[in-house]
């Protein structure tokens, strides 16, 4: 199937697979796909290298601010994918950890880092054909996209994907811990004063609850083909 040059944003909570989900479109559309998340988790991670978040959890906001033009995040393909990299180092494993998850919420609020995300992924997406999963890509950072879908799913449902998902990569984790950072995120994500989590008026709403990702991917391709397919 052949689409044109569009932008595709996929926004919706927490852990319900918009990262596993848009990577698999653009491979079959052939797009670049780019990860907001991995952006802010990286922003996080940086913050809590270098002692800009401490142990109680509150940010030097100042000091960070006055950080972000030189944090140097990017993406990176390969064999396995687009990875994530804080200048030459491939950080794509730290900032998938339960620690980043925790501290990346508030991070996110930050007015500053906000435009320091939204500029970096406007300028990745200058050139279109693109594939951008977050939590406010098609009410902010690109509300001229051609395509927004808006993906949820039960709390419980999205707590048991993390946890097998951090469990796969060696991570002792409870269910009740990640069910709770599910839960404290989506609270956070929807009530910060800059562009919350929110549905754009014209996306398309995709509750995976019940579906594989199979299933998900015979959904978007009807979809697509029906709007702008020439087939």
């Amino acid at each position: 199937m052949n689409i044109p040059d569009i932008i595709i944003a996929i926004d919706g909570f927490s852990s319900t697979g918009k990262s596993s989900f848009a990577k698999l479109i653009a491979r079959e559309f052939g797009f670049r796909y780019l990860d907001s998340g991995a952006l802010y988790r990286g922003v996080t991670l940086y913050a809590v290298e270098h002692g800009l978040i401490g142990d109680d959890g509150v940010i030097d906001t100042k000091a960070l601010g006055e950080a972000l033009p030189g944090i140097d995040l990017n993406f990176r393909s390969g064999k396995d994918g687009s990875k994530t990299y804080l200048g030459s180092r491939c950080i794509e494993k730290e900032i998938r950890g339960l620690a980043i998850s925790r501290k990346v919420s508030p991070v996110s609020t930050l007015p500053q880092v906000r435009e320091y995300v939204d500029r970096k992924l406007r300028e990745l997406g200058r050139q279109r054909r693109v594939v951008i999963d977050g939590r406010d890509i098609g009410v902010t950072v690109f509300p001229d996209a051609e395509l927004k879908i808006f993906m949820t799913a039960a709390p419980e449902v999205r707590a048991m994907r993390r946890m097998k998902e951090m469990q796969g990569k060696g991570e002792d984790v409870k269910f009740e811990d990640v069910l709770e950072n599910v839960k404290e995120r989506d609270y956070i994500d929807s009530h910060r004063e800059v562009s919350p989590l929110a549905k754009a008026d014209d996306a398309v709403v995709l509750d995976n609850s019940d579906m594989t990702l199979e299933e998900q991917m015979v959904w978007v391709k009807k979809l697509i083909a029906e709007r702008f397919g020439d087939d």
